[in-house]
């Protein structure tokens, strides 16, 4: 028998495939992507539409001795800043009679100041005691930029002595020629939060600033009979009980304020395991420190910590100190002897 030359192809023999017809998931997955780039282009043109710095409709200049520009023009609303006679003002909106300003060199300064104290380590924590202007620089007579309400949470960085302005009275008697005794006053850069995510920087008055000490230090101190200026936690101890205790390291001074130095004793506070009381474990009085003060404080349980600032009693110099468990001892320099007026446990 002879075989077929070729295979005919009968009913039940496979035929050509079929083509498949179309991925309807491909063509939804298509018009997602489509979409989504659209969202994007329009998205992102509206975000460089609208976030670009309104520009000036035009520039103006306060017109009396001063002028407060508030935050908005209903009723509840408080002073963002005090300009004085002559101050250049950016003009962005006019409604009606009202003007939305804009201060040129004190935006700029603000800025520079929430720059400054960004890169700075705070010095200590505290509130407004009173209604308090906030300046642009220290000063009375420097411009304000806000006045903030009573007990408004500030964070201080920096002191600077001013003289306090002379003023004078006609009514006194002219009988010295004496120039009366200059007073001085301090002022501290700060940085008010004025809501849970809105702060500003500026100089206050340090008087209407109360500190938030951590207990029991506002006590030793008083005992002591000194002001306290700045604290740090150098590192952290457990009592027996379980409970944490930190050890702290004081800054202070004594005497009114407007003084040279920012400080001029530092003291060491530890816990006691057996007193179950903060003990006096440094105390050093030789000196004319001033902030900022630095703090590499203890990464671990009782470990050791390292703390600095610029001592201007001798030159203007800068002093380190170590402390081990209890111990805190300078790091001085070769042949450097020690000074008597140190006393540690």
């Amino acid at each position: 028998m002879t075989q077929p030359d070729a295979f005919e192809p009968g009913e039940n023999s496979p035929g050509p495939a079929a083509p498949e017809p179309p991925s309807h998931a491909g063509a939804a997955a298509r018009k997602i992507l489509i979409g989504f780039a659209l969202v994007v282009v329009f998205g992102g043109g509206y975000y460089l539409l609208h976030s670009r710095t309104k520009g000036p409709l035009e520039f103006a200049y306060a017109g009396n001795r001063q002028v407060t520009i508030w935050s908005t023009t209903a009723q509840v609303r408080e002073p963002v800043a005090i300009v004085n006679y002559g101050a250049p003002l950016d003009v962005l909106k006019r409604t009606d009679d009202d003007l939305e300003v804009r201060t040129t060199d004190l935006w700029l300064k603000a800025k520079d100041l929430e720059e400054g104290v960004a890169k700075m380590p705070v010095q200590a924590q505290g509130h407004t005691r009173v209604l308090t202007n906030l300046h642009i620089l220290p000063g009375r007579d420097a411009a304000r930029l806000r006045q903030l309400n009573r007990n408004v949470p500030v964070d201080l960085y920096l002191r600077k002595p001013l003289d306090v302005p002379v003023t004078t009275n006609p009514n006194d008697e002219e009988d010295s020629n004496e120039p009366p005794e200059a007073k001085k006053e301090d002022w501290w850069l700060v940085q008010a939060h004025t809501s849970d995510d809105d702060v500003v920087a500026g100089w206050v008055l340090g008087r209407f600033i109360d500190l938030d000490v951590p207990e029991p230090l506002p006590d030793y101190a008083s005992s002591a009979g000194v002001h306290i200026v700045s604290w740090a936690v150098l590192n952290h101890v457990r009592d027996r009980d379980g409970t944490m205790h930190p050890q702290y390291l004081v800054l202070a001074s004594q005497g009114p304020e407007g003084g040279p130095c920012d400080f001029t004793m530092l003291r060491g506070y530890t816990w006691g395991m057996k007193s179950q009381r903060y003990e006096t474990a440094y105390v050093e009085s030789d000196l004319c420190g001033m902030l900022p003060l630095h703090v590499d404080a203890a990464k671990q349980l009782g470990g050791d910590s390292t703390f600095w600032f610029r001592d201007v009693s001798d030159g203007d110099q800068q002093r380190t100190y170590h402390m081990h468990q209890t111990i805190i001892r300078r790091e001085r320099k070769p042949g450097e002897p020690e000074h008597p007026g140190k006393r540690t446990r």
